[in-house]
């Protein structure tokens, strides 16, 4: 095939329902009977809260390409509209089976652990009188229903928040009889409440939703008159956040005026309950000017990621995965001057196999050594409670030059980065907010420390955040180096960030927007070159989402001459295997378990002189083109061999992993009669790990 033909667009699967289908991938976790009955639990509010985000974004964004009368657009040349009717179809499918197995297999399930939702004709006595006590201190002192009349005109909702729609019968104090009414629960009040123990026929997990107390005591909210109906409903609203970045001063104070406006931006989709008449489920959809397509009629509460609490609330480990404490290397293992190993040598951290201790203590100690002068460092996304941020602020208070890029328009932690960004500025730390057009991606640490006559550069490099909790739950490489070029170049990398100037040339970083895609394009046509010239090639690439065309028409050229590609791509995939005469050389699996895989690595063979390189970056347009994201290289062999060692696992893989096939559908395997069962994630523990 030409290399003209590579723009068909049959050859590329569509990015929006790629991501929908990993969902239904990941809900899958929640129907495997092999997963702890806890954890399956957590990957059903995982589909939840992952399916919350599609449509605050992805679905959102659509709606908006289509009122604007956008055409077919991206390389499988579909339109917006046709591309929402498909998601439409396979959302309701997700969404059915999400609450099936709520219903059929995990809430059974977990009663038989002794773990229960109550319904309300399922109280005991002695449950109703606590309940009711409930309702009468905690919610009714802050409930505010609304009837629906002219005087009193369809109230705000908020994105995401929980409401009841509510049925009357009768005429209140003013002779008024609108027949409806909305209430809405306070965000602050938990959305299932655990019962006492002690209580007459209790459990010491017994749960009631808050929903169920509302719906029990809805009456009482309207004193003579009678509620015929209340049935919940949640309407999910546009997020993306615009700030039109070459119009504004003040990054920073535009960021704060525009957050506020994310709890009331366009609907895009309204849950309702299953047993909501439709009358009612219509006057719904017409006060959020939304067509019958965007509504769900859900049988169970209409937010499932609220029964994440329960995870927390049990204490049951049997019904966990099992405790690991995370492996450090050898050099590490004894504590004591880490800048000394650094010198040593490189090190390479597979977290969360391997402890993200390591990075907390060079930034403790840089904070703490009088021979530490300056700490540069990126934040996009850090977590509440940082001990990044804390050392951060000890290392200014110290006096060291500290200088922080944050990315203030990091999605949905946007308040979080605000808020830690005035804290470093009040510590006396240099606080900035990276290039405008481009959001700061890049996850560096640089110290610079004064060793006799010299300055030396100490670095970190990952391919995922400073976040110690998601260290723990996110596959990531992370490396220690102190050597000098490299040094020199996140240097460089920092000066662009901070100050202006011409972009500097690097010697071992590929960096966006400048050199990272052009040299992914060069290395995967050097091993096409291989494979012509009877070489070989081979090319094994990790990521989260590979969708930019110009990388995918690459791929296929190397497939094309020969070269072995293996792609293992947790979410999004555009580029379509197993195609005769295009694709053949290549196959694409998805790993989907315990840990959310993260780590981004591009293995090239080079012709028997591999290459490594780890990056923050997915291979997306907006990696390449509108983010500053870094790809480092492994220059010592030994980690290189790791890194190899590692992407064999995860091709092994039997039991977590899924195949995508021609037609763009997963399929997940299975080990054979006389195959060993192959977890990679599994392995790795027990490769890296101290097993509790």
């Amino acid at each position: 095939m030409e290399a003209d033909d590579l723009n068909q667009p049959a050859l590329y699967l569509n990015r929006q329902l790629s991501l929908l289908e990993f969902n239904r991938r990941v809900l899958a976790q929640a129907a495997d009977t092999t997963n702890p009955l806890l954890e399956r639990l957590k990957f059903l509010c995982i589909a939840s809260s992952n399916m919350d985000e599609f449509f605050e974004i992805r679905v959102a964004g659509l709606r908006q390409a289509r009122e604007m009368g956008v055409g077919q657009s991206g390389p499988d040349n579909r339109t917006p509209q046709q591309v929402l009717r498909e998601i439409s179809e396979r959302a309701h499918a997700i969404v059915e089976e999400q609450y099936r197995l709520l219903n059929d297999e995990v809430t059974p399930a977990l009663a038989g652990a002794g773990i229960r939702f109550l319904r309300r004709n399922e109280w005991t006595a002695d449950q109703q009188n606590w309940i009711r006590g409930y309702f009468e201190t905690e919610l009714l002192p802050i409930l505010s229903p609304l009837g629906l009349d002219p005087a009193h005109p369809f109230p705000q909702v908020l994105n995401k928040s929980l409401n009841f729609i509510v049925s009357l019968e009768g005429k209140d104090a003013f002779g008024r009889s609108s027949g409806m009414a909305v209430v809405q629960a306070p965000r602050a009040l938990p959305r299932i409440i655990q019962l006492p123990a002690e209580l007459d026929g209790s459990a010491p997990y017994d749960f009631v939703f808050l929903s169920s107390i509302i719906h029990a005591h809805v009456t009482d909210l309207f004193p003579g008159m009678n509620a015929t109906g209340c049935y919940q409903f949640r309407v999910t609203r546009n997020s993306d956040l615009y700030v039109d970045e070459e119009e504004v001063d003040d990054l920073l104070r535009a960021m704060e005026g525009e957050l506020p406006s994310r709890r009331y931006g366009d609907a895009v989709r309204l849950e309702v309950a299953a047993n909501c008449p439709e009358h009612m489920a219509s006057f719904l959809l017409e006060e959020f000017e939304l067509e019958p397509e965007a509504l769900y009629q859900v049988n169970g509460p209409v937010n499932l990621n609220r029964l994440l609490a329960v995870c927390d609330l049990v204490d049951r480990p049997d019904l966990k995965y099992p405790g690991f404490t995370p492996g450090l290397p050898t050099e590490l293992s004894h504590g004591g001057d880490i800048f000394k190993v650094m010198r040593r040598r490189d090190v390479l951290l597979h977290h969360p196999f391997e402890s993200f201790a390591p990075v907390v203590e060079l930034l403790r100690q840089a904070a703490q050594d009088p021979d530490v002068l300056a700490v540069k460092q990126t934040l996009y996304r850090t977590g509440p409670d940082s001990a990044v941020v804390d050392h951060l602020v000890a290392a200014a208070r110290a006096g060291k030059e500290v200088t922080v890029v944050v990315e203030l328009r990091a999605r949905f932690d946007e308040a979080a980065n605000i808020g830690l960004a005035n804290r470093l500025q009040e510590a006396g730390a240099h606080v900035v907010y990276g290039v405008v057009g481009h959001k700061t991606h890049a996850k560096m640490m640089l110290v610079v420390r004064r060793e006799g006559r010299r300055l030396r550069h100490y670095v970190h490099l990952g391919t995922g955040n400073y976040h110690s909790r998601t260290a723990r739950l996110y596959t990531d490489y992370g490396l220690l180096t102190a050597n000098g070029a490299i040094g020199e170049d996140v240097h460089r990398v920092f000066l662009q960030l901070t100050s202006l100037g011409k972009v500097s040339a690097l010697s071992h970083l590929l960096e966006s927007p400048f050199t990272l895609h052009p040299g992914m394009i060069e290395k995967i046509g050097r091993e096409q070159v291989h494979a012509e010239a009877g070489r070989g090639g081979q090319i094994i690439i990790k990521v989260n989402s590979l969708v930019e065309p110009k990388v995918i028409r690459a791929l296929y050229a190397a497939s094309q001459a020969g070269v072995q590609i293996d792609l293992i791509v947790r979410g999004m995939s555009c580029l379509r295997p197993g195609v005769p005469g295009v694709s053949d050389n290549i196959r694409v699996r998805s790993i989907i378990g315990r840990f959310l895989e993260h780590t981004r690595v591009f293995y090239f063979a080079n012709g028997g002189d591999p290459e490594i390189f780890c990056s923050s970056a997915d291979w997306m347009e907006r990696n390449f083109f509108r983010r500053v994201e870094t790809a480092f290289p492994l220059l010592e062999s030994e980690l290189r061999d790791r890194v190899i060692a590692d992407l064999q696992t995860y091709l092994a893989d039997n039991t977590q992993a899924w195949l995508l096939d021609a037609e763009g559908e997963y399929h997940r395997l299975v080990p054979g009669e006389a195959e060993e069962a192959v977890s990679a994630q599994t392995a790795l523990l027990e490769g890296y790990g101290e097993g509790s």
